[in-house]
């Protein structure tokens, strides 16, 4: 190329272009890595380089370059691409790589409003300077290319207009663990500080969006994920409508459970008025979630819930559906279809499913969650009942509807209710369970707000975390990454701010957490098990025994210290059941592995000290952040050993963690036969988990005649999810043979938006 050629400067000066200088940068990034070529990468960038190019174009193209080089035969480049992209965002964050001292940039962004005060008022200059020599900016060098892209994208403290950047990510790692321990006492919270520093930034814990972006500045609504509930009344409508818009305002994915609303033609005032039914309403929420973006860091978006036994049943089910009219439409929400045995067994002996309005048959409502038996007392007493109004309509027609439309949409969510009071941390007498949120992993009792500031309603925050299952080596080092996993969460609820009063009562009150998993498929890889044959089950069992041991025993720990939540009376807990005595004894058929820790003791503890916090897991959705600890996404087979994410970054190749060592041992998503050792997988978890699991079934259609999924497959398998105690599923994912070739390892996929990468994404 021309060596003459001038370069423009951020101050508009021309200069020479310094290609010796390129090639310097570009050698130092591919250090101690294999099969990466400087000459490859200087040639591609070469032949994009023009006259008068700025020098950020210059920065931006080598990253390019290189990141356009990741293949299966040459993975290392998504760490020569990430630690060029390393180089630029410290360049444009503090003007030079290498970083500021803490203390001074803690001052420099406090005083521009982009840190939170409190750091400096929590924080003296010389615990500063401790922190400061607790950070390891090195270990931004063991991002891969897709990591650094998101942080850039959706986690840096930064400018979303002129897209300037003003920190690197170990400032964001210990100004996250700083401010989360900031209230610990002196002589112990420095030392919390770092060992949680060092767990997120070696990728042992992944934090959500919301902790993420969002600690360390002013901004102070953490939780990921908001369950609301609305009862049937304009009060009640309107509280909700307007609970939505705060908190999609604040970055999180929102649950609204409708079910209670009124059916088409109901009256209303004793005949006064004629009720227009769901619809209205339900368009209603659909405005009030769209009214705000996230901050410039995700849209925003709502699951609605309602029973398979509504009256306007066959109306809803197909809201998202693509035909039709705007007018009978609400296509821009997710919904969750709620169920339990009754409708199963009606389904199962062909029978009839009764549809009512919830208005007209007074218990039915309540009763299908917090008590089965008096749910099919007055169920059947309501269908003998010839003055109360009703429609039926074939089990298998309904449920077919249901499936047709979840395959056609792939949103169309199920809640097995009973479930999720059956196997539950809460007394569902006194706190039932009646809805899940945005990806169904959350199952936390809500009450209705009849308005915004209604001291009697109820709002459900979950605050989320998960630990990264590949970064253990024995299942005894879970320990204490659950003991600082908990007491970083249970210290954010007392940091944040709640918008809210239901919202803080029910927060201060249960103090529910949810930590999950990521890096399942790379665990399952290491250890030479499959998801689809069983070969996993006694190892997956053993695993979350452990993973809920360890953190109802954290948990219980800080009882001791702190006193347990003002509402653990609540709690199953608190009469000493624990999730070993209330899971599906079908999941005994199918793994014989032993308890292996002391649950006995712990109960006894657990009656005697009590827990911290009402609930302790949930499995979610982690698309975005199991990016950044390059780690498969959650408890999910990858669809490919390289992924290519399309975003609104761009196209991001990911490569699975240890591809050279493990590659052959992946089982990738499409080549699973068929749903069944991963329902089993996820049952068995589930046998653990407190709360729920955002569990996905996946169809390829060329494996069936005539390239459709035949309906009793999937029956077949919202059947088997049931028998194994699954609480929600969560995506029906049906496999597009244009983008998923079997006979390649690169899969393309789009990035959701939905959740997270989706809202209660981690």
């Amino acid at each position: 190329m021309n060596c003459n050629m001038k370069v423009t400067k951020r101050s508009g000066e021309r200069e020479t272009i310094d290609l010796e200088k390129i090639h310097r940068v570009i050698t130092w990034a591919a250090k101690d890595l294999k099969n990466v070529s400087v000459s490859e990468v200087e040639l591609r960038s070469h032949l994009q380089f023009f006259d008068g190019i700025p020098t950020e174009a210059i920065h931006e193209t080598i990253i390019k370059a290189a990141a356009d080089l990741i293949s299966p035969e040459a993975p290392d480049y998504q760490f020569l691409s990430a630690r060029l992209a390393v180089f630029h965002l410290r360049k444009k964050a503090f003007g030079q790589f290498e970083p500021p001292k803490l203390y001074d940039h803690v001052v420099k962004l406090v005083e521009s409003g982009k840190y939170d005060q409190h750091i400096l008022e929590d924080f003296s200059r010389e615990e500063l300077d401790i922190l400061d020599g607790y950070v390891d900016h090195w270990r931004d060098m063991d991002f891969s290319y897709a990591a650094v892209k998101q942080l850039e994208g959706k986690y840096l403290v930064q400018n979303r207009v002129t897209h300037e950047i003003y920190e690197s990510a170990q400032f964001l790692y210990i100004l996250v663990a700083a401010c989360l321990f900031a209230k610990y006492p002196q002589e112990t919270r420095l030392s919390y500080i770092k060992r949680f520093y060092d767990a997120v930034s070696t990728f042992k814990i992944s934090l959500p969006t919301p902790i993420m972006a969002g600690v360390r500045t002013p901004t102070r609504q953490f939780s990921s994920c908001v369950l609301i509930e609305c009862d049937d009344s304009l009060d009640s409508i309107n509280a909700t409508a307007s609970s939505i818009v705060k908190y999609v305002s604040q970055r999180a994915g929102i649950g609204v459970n409708a079910g209670r609303i009124r059916a088409l033609g109901s009256p209303i005032r004793g005949g006064e008025a004629f009720h227009t039914g769901c619809l209205p309403f339900f368009k209603y929420f659909q405005t009030a979630v769209k009214s705000c973006s996230q901050g410039g860091v995700r849209g925003g978006a709502a699951t609605l819930f309602y029973p398979l036994w509504h009256l306007e049943v066959e109306s809803l089910l197909v809201l998202k559906n693509n035909r039709g009219v705007e007018d009978n439409r609400v296509r821009h929400l997710d919904y969750g279809v709620q169920l339990n045995k009754l409708m199963y067994q009606r389904l199962i002996k062909g029978g009839m499913i009764s549809l009512f309005s919830p208005s007209d048959v007074p218990g039915l409502y309540d009763a299908f969650f917090e008590d089965q038996d008096e749910f099919e007392r007055l169920y059947l007493q309501y269908e003998a009942d010839n003055s109360v109004r009703k429609t039926q309509i074939k089990a298998t027609e309904l449920f077919s509807l249901m499936m047709q439309e979840r395959a056609s949409t792939g949103r169309i969510y199920i809640q097995n209710v009973d479930h999720c009071n059956t196997h539950s941390p809460f007394d569902s007498k006194v706190a039932p369970i009646r809805q899940s949120n945005l990806c169904l992993e959350i199952a936390l009792p809500t009450k209705p707000l009849n308005n915004i500031n209604d001291p009697d309603g109820e709002i459900a925050l979950c605050t989320l975390s998960a630990l990264n299952l590949g970064k253990i080596k024995d299942l005894s080092e879970l320990e204490p990454l659950a003991d600082l996993a908990v007491r970083a969460l249970d210290n954010l609820l007392d940091y944040q701010d709640y918008p809210i009063i239901a919202a803080r009562q029910s927060s201060m009150n249960r103090r529910t957490l949810g930590i999950g998993v990521i890096n399942f498929a790379n665990y399952l890889a290491k250890e030479g098990v499959r998801y689809s044959d069983g070969s996993a089950n006694n190892i997956t069992h053993k695993t979350f025994e452990a993973i809920q041991y360890y953190l109802l025993k954290a948990s219980m720990n800080l009882a001791k210290e702190k006193g347990p939540c003002p509402l653990f009376h609540e709690t199953t807990y608190s009469k000493g059941v624990l999730p070993i005595d209330t899971y599906k004894r079908s999941l005994d058929k199918i793994c014989d592995e032993p308890l292996h820790m002391d649950w006995e003791t712990l109960r006894q503890d657990i009656v005697k000290h009590g827990l911290r916090n009402s609930t302790l897991s949930a499995l979610m959705p982690s698309e975005t952040s199991s990016q950044i600890s390059n780690a498969t996404n959650g408890i999910e087979p990858p669809r490919g050993l390289i992924s290519v994410k399309s975003s609104k970054d761009g196209q991001l190749k990911q490569v699975v963690p240890d591809f050279e060592k493990y590659q052959h041992s992946y089982e990738l998503l499409w080549q699973m036969p068929n749903n069944d050792g991963y329902i089993q997988l996820v049952g068995l978890m589930q046998k653990f988990v407190d709360q729920a699991i955002s569990a996905n079934t996946n169809y390829d259609p060329s494996r069936f005649e005539g390239n459709k999924v035949p309906m009793q497959v999937l029956l077949k398998d919202l059947l088997n999810a049931y028998k194994l105690g699954l609480k929600t599923l969560y995506y029906h994912n049906t496999r597009d043979g244009a983008s998923d070739q079997l006979d390649s390892i690169i899969s393309v996929e789009e990035e959701d938006e939905g959740c997270e990468g989706g809202a209660c994404k981690i």
